[in-house]
């Protein structure tokens, strides 16, 4: 009696044994499983981080404001930086503009066009597979930023590239206070705009209306827009003859998109 308990234990113990061996291989596999895809989300991340690091070098330089810009009742601010557009159209001839953002040291790309909105959701400037994609404005806009309103999107990136910093405006105040300007240069024009409104709003919200011309309908779109802001602004009185850029990301929320939206207060001839 003694010697089959013994044995039942011992079979027991094996049995418990090898579970806890099918366990320990179970945790060991999903544990190399998960390092596998971080590591692929890190090497991605880098690889987009790098290949926009190289173009913002090779095609922008920083200027110094002159005594016109900041001196005297007539000042006026220029451009922050100079863009190579030869230079990038080498790379890309679908390159429109590029968007520098004053608050947010980190948000300087180029923005492209493509012939559809998808194009350039998880390709980059380079034209490689990349989930950051490229900034880019929607295909039904007019390349030259002509447009009543002008629809820019860009992916909420989790290391901050790309939009993934715009959320900060709706995050602290200061970051509006700091500066409430964003800039985009073309190869033509340098403009300009005043950041009238911040907010989230739904992905087919009438935040992303196209319209054909100015008109009672754009008024009243400007009105609309303004009073969605979830931060204090202030742009003065808006009129049909203001251009809207409306810049939008993501917010992990699939029915939600976070925009930022500036109307044109500077046009200058680009150098």
């Amino acid at each position: 009696m003694s010697g089959k308990n013994t044995e039942n234990q011992s079979k027991q113990k094996k049995k418990g044994d090898i579970l806890l061996t099918l366990v320990l291989i179970v945790a060991i596999a999903v544990f190399c499983y998960a390092a596998v895809n971080l590591f692929h989300i890190y090497t991605e991340y880098k690889k987009g981080t790098d290949e926009y690091n190289h173009i913002e070098q090779m095609a922008v330089t920083d200027r110094a404001p002159d005594s016109q810009e900041v001196a005297g009742p007539n000042a006026q601010p220029k451009a922050p930086i100079d863009v190579d557009f030869a230079a990038l159209k080498s790379v890309n001839s679908d390159v429109v503009g590029w968007i520098y953002i004053e608050a947010l040291d980190g948000i300087s790309y180029p923005i492209v066009q493509g012939k559809d909105n998808e194009t350039y959701l998880h390709q980059t400037y380079e034209k490689n597979y990349n989930f950051a994609g490229t900034i880019f404005v929607d295909y039904e806009n007019s390349p030259d930023f002509s447009d009543c309103n002008t629809l820019v999107y860009g992916h909420n990136m989790k290391n901050g590239s790309m939009f993934g910093h715009l959320k900060k405006f709706a995050e602290d105040q200061e970051t509006y206070n700091k500066s409430k300007y964003f800039w985009i240069l073309t190869p033509d024009k340098n403009y300009r705009y005043e950041i009238i409104s911040a907010y989230t709003t739904e992905v087919n919200s009438d935040t992303y209306t196209l319209f054909k011309g100015p008109g009672d309908e754009f008024q009243s779109y400007l009105e609309t827009i303004k009073g969605y802001s979830e931060i204090q602004t202030d742009p003065g009185e808006l009129t049909i003859k203001d251009k809207i850029v409306t810049l939008s990301t993501c917010t992990g929320n699939e029915s939600t998109r976070f925009v930022v939206q500036g109307k044109r207060d500077i046009s200058e001839d680009a150098h």
